[in-house]
This record gives structure tokens, C-alpha cells and sequence, in this order.
């Protein structure tokens, strides 16, 4: 059984399906209400265990009802949380979304506790750190911290996945240190300043973060899957086509269903392959980690 250590977010997600999004100063009536556990990082580790690997789940929560919530549900999961400490001084994350009738969705974060994740907190598990098969990141928690753990696992020479979300720039002294970046679209043209609209678009980001020092590039496209491109070779991997509920987490099982895929040595198409695959059955259910399939719903 792969070892995966899931570095990132906690958050309680609160979710309102609408008919349609509000425009500015708008206020409309909704439909249905749900709360579900969430969070980039939460929600990859979950995607992550129910892959069947074995999960330590590194984070912060507040010591509230929230945070207890969460650490509650990711034991559930089988997840090791035995580094995720609670800070009495902030809440915990709060993930506020919007489902529109198309399963589109827009999201606003509070991150609370998740803003004081610190290099220390990563210090503390470097003993298991050093035990495990590969590092996955994402970015609602401070960057320091992420660059951090990108160095630490690359001394360690751990495979260390960013999936860099929410989008912003990011210094190179992090991309170098990186196994394998995971942009969708829109992070990609952040990234590197080229609008993908096309398997050739995406090819010439993907050079771009290729040029400054990442190893492998995956840009995801949403129903139309997924483009690979390193210094080998580059290759495009279809989505299966479902009917979508809801998109909040694809991206996050997509990213936990890869790293899982990768520490088990797949190729790049079979474990990219599965990874789409996982990602188009979770948009067919409401929720971000109530989503998620297990590794024998997938074909």
C-alpha cells in the first residue's frame, strides 16, 4: 500500500444550489441547502484514501465544533490525523459555494486556522515525512509553508505534487523543487501567462513550467480531460462524458486519485486515465468529500 502525505486545508463547506448566480448587489432566493467537510487538502486526502492508499493528513483546524467535525470525519476515512493541530485562537476554514443548475460553481474561503499552518507544524512530521511515497500540495495555506514542504521533500528526494489552487504566481524557487504541477486552465494562464483554449495551447504552458524547473506537467480541462507533457514526451487523456451535478472537488479527486495512481507506479496514461475517471464520477453527486467514489466504483 502506497504512503501519501497530504499537506493543506480543512474547511466546512456550505453549499446552496440556485438556478442561476447573483450579479452584483443582486440578492436571489435559492434552493437546497447542505453542508459537507471540504477543504483542497482535506478533500485529496479523502480522495486519496478511498483510493486505498494509506493517508497521513497534515493541517490546521480551529478547536471548534467545525474543526472536531472534521477531524472526526477524516478518522472515518481511515486517515491518519495525528498532525493536525487545533488552533484556540482561530476558527476553522469556512468554504462558502454557490451550484448553479449547469453544476457550476463559485466559491468564497475563510481560512481561518488553515492561515497558520508554519513550517513548524511540517518539522514535526518530517520522521513519517521521510517514511512515506509522495508529497501532495495545494495552496490554501500559506506559500511559505509550501515551499517549505516542496524543499523538504525534495531533500528527502520525495516526489512532491503541487496543485496550485487557489491560482496565484508562484517563485520559481518552488516550481523547482516540484515532481509534478496539476493547473487547470485557468491556473495555467496565471502561471504562465498563455490562455489554453486547445491541446496546443496547453502544450506551449505546459513548456513554460516546464522551462522553469517543474518535472511534469498535468493541465486538467475540465469534461474535456487532461494534457500530460514533460521533457519526453506529451500525451492527452479524454474524460468520460457524465452528467454534471455538481463540480465543487473534481479537481481535488482528480489530484488524490493521480498521486495514488503515480506511488503505484502507473504510467502517466493509465494513471492519468484513472484520475479522470474518478474526477467524472464525483461531478455526478452533490458535495465535495460526500462525492467522492471509492476505488471499486471505478471501471
Amino acid at each position: 500500500m502506497s504512503k501519501i502525505i497530504v499537506i493543506g486545508s480543512s474547511n466546512t463547506d456550505m453549499v446552496v444550489r440556485t438556478d442561476h448566480f447573483p450579479a452584483a448587489g443582486q440578492t436571489i432566493m435559492g434552493g437546497e441547502f447542505f453542508m459537507f467537510s471540504g477543504g483542497k487538502g482535506a478533500n485529496q486526502a479523502v480522495a486519496a484514501a478511498r483510493m486505498e492508499a494509506e493517508v497521513f493528513f497534515i493541517g490546521n483546524t480551529g478547536g471548534d465544533i467545525f474543526g472536531h467535525r472534521a477531524i472526526e470525519m477524516l478518522n472515518k476515512e481511515g486517515i491518519n490525523t495525528d498532525f493536525i493541530c487545533m488552533d484556540q485562537e482561530k476558527p476553522s476554514g469556512i468554504a462558502l459555494i454557490l451550484v448553479d443548475r449547469h453544476g457550476e460553481n463559485e466559491i468564497v474561503v475563510a481560512p481561518g486556522a488553515n492561515a497558520t499552518l508554519s513550517e513548524q507544524h511540517i518539522s514535526k512530521a518530517e520522521k513519517i515525512i521521510t517514511e512515506s511515497d509522495l508529497i501532495l500540495l495545494q495552496l490554501e495555506i500559506p506559500l511559505d509553508t509550501v515551499i517549505f514542504a516542496a524543499e523538504l521533500g525534495a531533500r528527502l528526494q520525495k516526489k512532491v505534487i503541487l496543485n496550485p489552487a487557489p491560482a496565484q504566481p508562484l517563485p520559481d524557487e518552488l516550481l523547482q523543487h516540484l515532481f509534478l504541477i496539476t493547473p487547470n486552465e485557468t491556473e495555467a494562464e496565471i502561471l504562465t501567462g498563455i490562455k489554453i483554449h486547445d491541446q496546443p495551447s496547453a502544450a506551449k504552458a505546459a513548456s513554460v513550467l516546464l522551462s522553469k524547473g517543474v518535472k511534469q506537467v498535468v493541465i486538467t480541462l475540465g469534461p474535456k480531460g487532461a494534457f500530460y507533457k514533460s521533457d519526453q514526451f506529451e500525451l492527452m487523456v479524454e474524460a468520460p462524458k457524465v452528467n454534471a451535478v455538481d463540480t465543487t472537488a473534481a479537481g481535488d479527486v482528480f489530484n488524490g486519485a493521480l498521486a495514488v495512481e503515480i506511488s503505484n507506479g502507473k504510467d502517466w496514461k493509465s494513471a492519468i486515465s484513472f484520475a479522470c475517471k474518478a474526477a467524472s464520477l464525483s461531478v455526478t453527486q452533490m458535495g465535495a468529500q460526500a462525492s467522492m467514489p471509492m476505488r471499486s466504483d471505478i471501471s
